[in-house]
């Protein structure tokens, strides 16, 4: 059995901040000791993906953001281009393989937070705490028990909602072999894509070097696409609508991120907390979940620092 004051199950971007900020122990308070639950590699493991925020200067993860904007500019269906600055804010790109390689680092100096392989079978609360039954990756059954567990996996289906579309899409990172790309600027959304029948698309541009960007197709709308379709989709926008060719495709990304006025529950035992998209963190009118999530760690760290009930 292992035994810590708080257990996080799930090393997303939710569960990789939450212990990330517990790491660190806020001045004059007892620091906490930490188990963090990662799924070993395979199907349960987070995808690779991308998130972008808006941020007031530096912030805490800077070093692992791979480029910020402070010029954002709107295509009208007609081709109108709306473009503004948002200072003082700034447009930020995160890799989540860069992310993850900055929690590590800073992880694996930390004596409060212990990280295993293990993927979560049960979890349910006990008297004082809570208990997670995890198998580890050569099989073996393990019981950790802490007082406070916050369980950041993705639910296995939504809550019950009036309204839940999907926020579905697929990017290309692209290199061209000449200066194409406006550094300065995002297009943010850029509604010269054809619209289905139920829901809206726009594609986007985020420009990391002069020849660099990562370009993707994105719809709010009943289903997901088949990977032909995605394909054809991002042909049409970047040769007939940006007037791009001969792009050599580096790499890709996929995602699903569901759009409903759901509630979500931030609690399922008097120990047990859900963070993270499961815990109702991603917007649901735009599918923004990143600094969501920071709003909502920081807010449990500050909470457990307190000796409060650290509800998200």
């Amino acid at each position: 059995m292992l035994d810590a004051d708080v257990a996080i199950v799930g090393a997303g971007a939710a569960g990789l901040s939450l212990a990330h900020r517990l790491s660190h122990g806020a001045p004059g308070t007892r620091r906490l000791s930490v188990l963090l639950v990662e799924a070993p590699p395979g199907p349960l493991r987070p995808p690779r993906r991308t998130w972008c925020f808006w941020e007031r200067g530096r912030g805490r993860y800077d070093a692992a953001v791979t480029a910020t904007w402070q010029r954002l500019r709107v295509h009208t269906p007609g081709g109108r281009a709306v473009e503004d600055d948002i200072a003082p804010l700034r447009y930020k790109m995160i890799r989540s393989d860069d992310f993850e390689g900055l929690i590590a680092h800073d992880l694996a100096q930390s004596e409060q937070v212990r990280r295993i392989e293990a993927t979560a079978e049960t979890l349910e609360g006990v008297p004082g705490g809570a208990q997670v039954l995890v198998r580890t990756a050569d099989g073996r059954p393990l019981t950790v028990r802490a007082r406070w567990v916050f369980d950041s996996r993705p639910l296995g289906s939504l809550p019950a909602a009036r309204t839940t579309l999907l926020q579905h899409f697929h990017g290309w990172f692209v290199r061209a072999d000449r200066p194409v790309f406006d550094l300065g600027t995002v297009d943010l959304m850029d509604f010269r894509t054809p619209q289905p029948s139920r829901g809206l698309s726009f594609g986007y541009v985020l420009p990391t070097g002069d020849r660099q960007a990562l370009v993707e197709y994105t719809e709010f709308s009943p289903e997901v696409l088949s990977a032909q379709g995605y394909d054809a989709a991002l042909r049409h926008y970047t040769e007939d609508v940006l007037g791009l060719t001969g792009l050599e495709v580096v790499s890709t990304e996929t995602g699903v991120i569901p759009m409903t006025d759901a509630p979500f529950a931030r609690q399922t035992a008097p120990s047990v907390f859900r963070i993270g998209a499961a815990g109702g963190a991603t917007r649901p009118s735009t599918g923004y979940t990143f600094a969501a999530v920071q709003r909502q760690t920081r807010a449990v760290a500050g909470a457990l620092a307190a000796g409060r009930r650290p509800l998200p």
